[in-house]
């Protein structure tokens, strides 16, 4: 079945810097554009950043653009964000997620507190 496992949240000063990992499993891992969602306490799921299926395009919320970083290794069936320059206001739990046939597979989030 598909699994999807992040790591690599914690807390971080503002201004620093967290790379999230998301470890996919039970599909055909190249065959699908991957996503990264977050979800703050009393906020909407949104939608951070999007990534091709080959890598070759990326999408980002305006509110990341330019700190946020998607990539991904179709060898390793792996999707990262990297984050730098945090802000207070991206704390949040964050989710990888895929669609697959309309259907949206989900991890189990990992939390990322900026905070001093």
């Amino acid at each position: 079945q598909v699994q999807l496992v992040e790591s690599g949240g914690g807390l971080v000063e503002p201004g620093g810097s967290l790379r999230l990992s998301c470890a996919a499993s039970g599909f055909t891992f190249s065959w699908y554009a991957m996503d990264w969602y977050r979800q703050a306490p009393g906020k909407e799921r949104e939608r951070v950043a999007t990534i091709t299926r080959d890598g070759g395009s990326t999408i980002y919320l305006v509110s990341v653009k330019g700190r946020f970083t998607i990539s991904r290794d179709n060898d390793k069936n792996t999707v990262y964000l990297q984050m730098n320059s945090l802000k207070r206001e991206d704390t949040a739990v964050y989710y990888c997620n895929v669609n697959i046939y309309g259907i949206m597979y989900w991890g189990q989030g990992t939390q990322v507190t900026v905070s001093s």
